[in-house]
């Protein structure tokens, strides 16, 4: 074996090391990895939406009672 192909194997057995890490070998790699905290993001803020919009149909609801109750 020459010089030139003890490098590319060697380079090549890296590059294999290094895309195990990334996609995974069975278990989560790190792409897997940041694929589930941008979902649990998704969720979060799905939830701080949710809540926004309870909290402004709320103070709409006071608003409209304290107008009413004005009127009177």
């Amino acid at each position: 074996m020459t010089d030139f192909e003890a490098k590319v194997l060697a380079d090549l057995s890296v590059l294999k090391n290094q895309m195990t890490a990334l996609v995974g070998d069975g278990n989560a790699g790190r792409i897997g990895s940041i694929e589930e905290r941008v979902t649990r993001h998704e969720e979060r803020f799905q939830s701080a939406r949710g809540f926004a919009i309870a909290i402004g149909g709320l103070i709409t609801l006071i608003q409209f009672l304290l107008d009413f109750l004005r009127r009177k």
